[in-house]
């Protein structure tokens, strides 16, 4: 009897197992879904970005990627760019074309020269400065200073004044009034001197220079206007640095930079052809201001 009662309960136990079990199943069934429904979405997350991860590895994939450098050009250039009339490009073939049409100012021009004469070790050089004070009116004032063994003399310095249609010179302590040598001494002009550029693009810059808002232009060797250099057969010019500034609201070149380098050239009309290099620097002040000028002095 014991041993069939042990049966029973042991038959009884395991009911009760499989009850409890069906009854926990019961209970639980909202959570354990929610447990696979969970598993089900975090699986297809993953599939999807798996997938993902092969996008870009096709051609027609990946994107045109934008130019670092024409993305930074084209924001200077927007940022920057000149008014009206000035975006296209400028022709100054003369720097200071335009003076005639603002009040009053000064500019100051040099050209330089150091090499050897072409063929030869000998070397030589020359400076030309000149400063120009100028009014509307007409008037002029004009101090050249001339150095250099390549123009024949150690220095050399003279004055020019133009009052109306009065000229005046002044050279070695002497005064010429009238006379073409006095005209072409007080009327001695950048222009004549270093010339200018043809043809200069923006360059997507802005500055202030010598108290005026003025955009920076480019241009090339081929731009160059260049009176004071011609070039014998075979000879070259090449620049190998330079800048163009230009205030649109005087219509003017505030300042005209530029570096060359020459072969086989005759500068200031020079008998001998030269190699070397060549040094052009002008800058226009005293926009506006009126100078006060007078009969020099010994005159």
């Amino acid at each position: 009897m014991g041993h069939s009662s042990g049966r029973g309960w042991g038959c009884q136990y395991r009911l009760r197992t499989v009850e409890c079990l069906l009854l926990f199943y019961i209970l639980n069934i909202e959570r354990i879904l929610k447990t696979y429904l969970l598993l089900i979405i975090t699986f297809c997350l993953c599939l999807v970005a798996l997938t993902g991860c092969n996008r870009g590895q096709n051609i027609g994939d990946i994107p045109t990627p934008a130019s670092i450098e024409g993305m930074a050009t084209a924001q200077v250039l927007t940022a920057v760019a000149p008014p009206e009339g000035f975006r296209d490009f400028v022709s100054f073939p003369e720097v200071d074309a335009n003076l005639q049409q603002i009040q009053g100012g000064r500019y100051l021009v040099t050209l330089e020269f150091n090499g050897v004469f072409t063929s030869t070790p000998r070397t030589t050089s020359a400076t030309a400065t000149a400063e120009v004070w100028f009014n509307q009116a007409g008037t002029r004032r004009v101090v050249v200073n001339i150095a250099g063994e390549l123009l024949g003399e150690t220095d050399k310095h003279f004055e020019g004044v133009r009052l109306g249609t009065d000229s005046f010179l002044v050279k070695d302590n002497t005064c010429l009034s009238g006379g073409p040598d006095a005209v072409t001494a007080a009327g001695l002009r950048a222009g004549t001197l270093v010339g200018g550029t043809t043809h200069a693009t923006p360059a997507g810059e802005k500055a202030t220079l010598n108290g005026q808002e003025a955009y920076k232009y480019n241009f090339t060797s081929a731009d160059l206007n260049l009176p004071s250099i011609k070039l014998s057969d075979g000879g070259t010019v090449e620049a190998t640095g330079g800048e163009l500034w230009v205030a649109p609201a005087i219509n003017a070149v505030i300042r005209f930079y530029v570096n060359l380098n020459v072969t086989n050239a005759i500068i200031f009309d020079r008998a001998l052809p030269v190699d070397g290099q060549v040094i052009v620097r002008y800058d226009l002040y005293d926009v506006g201001q009126t100078t006060n000028i007078a009969i020099p002095n010994g005159c």
